[in-house]
């Protein structure tokens, strides 16, 4: 894959990440004014951050629990398998099952007190669903149509959000922060395509040597804008 290729898909991604975003900012500047609204969303907000992080702890907690019963599992079936003879390292390695599982006994306490920790998130946050629910009816219909735009645009965030981490995954950190710099600077358009021999954003003409980097592993810029060049 071309790197202005990775790059390309992951300015698509984030277009409309901008624009669903945008829809979003409308939204709430038309709520701004109701006080209680905004109190009510500040806390499923936060009840929301707070369990996305409860069930993110958990989940690392649990890949490291499993992590040390792995090893656990390798050095027991090394000292009892019967490949390793020599007294020295047979007793080495008791030691260090010994310590693994000192370290298992803690990582499951703590992963006890995660799980109570999530276990609490999600009643906070189902609470205030409730409560937001129930000021969404005591309201009625009159900001109906803006909390179900809400709704929409909140839920297409969080999967354009997942679709943006499989596009950075494949992305080198100097490639990116070239970009995220250039798209600071260019209004949120760091890649523009190369179409019909002309940049497709400001009409530079484009010669083949240029183009030919556009295609390579090399980043090209556009002479006219200073974007990047992708071609396909």
């Amino acid at each position: 894959m071309s790197a202005s290729l990775g790059l390309f898909r992951l300015q698509q991604v984030d277009r409309q990440i901008d624009r669903t975003r945008s829809h979003l900012d409308a939204i709430h500047q038309a709520l701004e004014n109701d006080v209680e609204l905004r109190t009510t969303r500040k806390q499923l907000e936060t009840a929301q951050a707070d369990h996305f992080h409860a069930n993110n702890s958990l989940k690392n907690i649990e890949a490291e629990a499993n992590a040390q019963k792995i090893k656990i599992e390798q050095a027991e079936s090394s000292l009892y398998g019967g490949s390793v003879k020599n007294p020295k390292e047979l007793q080495d390695l008791q030691k260090d099952i010994v310590l693994l599982k000192k370290r298992l006994v803690t990582l499951e306490e703590r992963e006890l007190e995660a799980m109570l920790l999530l276990e609490k998130a999600e009643n906070v946050l189902q609470n205030a669903k409730t409560d937001l629910e129930l000021f969404q009816a005591k309201r009625g219909n009159e900001h109906k149509k803006l909390f179900e735009e809400q709704t929409t645009y909140t839920t297409e965030i969080e999967r354009l959000s997942e679709e943006r981490s499989a596009a950075l995954a494949p992305i080198q950190n100097d490639l990116f922060e070239i970009y995220e710099n250039l798209r600071k600077e260019k209004r949120g358009v760091a890649v523009t395509e190369v179409i019909d021999n002309t940049c497709a954003l400001c009409g530079a003409n484009l010669n083949a040597a240029l183009q030919q980097n556009a295609r390579s592993s090399k980043l090209a810029h556009c002479p006219s804008c200073a974007r990047i060049l992708y071609a396909n």
